[in-house]
């Protein structure tokens, strides 16, 4: 199962890229899509929280993804 990522801000810089294509053998949940992100991409460990989006809407951790969809890693946002 193909699963676009799409990463913005400080985790593209962290990654150097800011979209890859993962791939899984089952379904995956976004909670262990984001286990599984941060074993391929220790540098994102540094981040303590971060935002999922699924096909431009926010997702839970409970939440399957399916074949071909888009996830965004959307790092938290200060502005002033």
């Amino acid at each position: 199962m193909k699963i676009e990522v799409l990463f913005f801000g400080i985790t593209a810089d962290l990654i150097g890229e800011t979209q890859l294509e993962i791939e899984f053998q089952n379904l995956i949940s976004v909670a262990d899509f984001k286990l599984a992100l941060k074993e391929k991409h220790p540098q994102l460990k540094n981040i303590n929280s971060y935002a999922i989006a699924v096909n431009e809407e926010y997702a839970e951790d409970h939440l399957l993804l399916k074949i071909n969809d888009v996830v965004a890693i959307i790092p938290p946002v200060s502005g002033g």
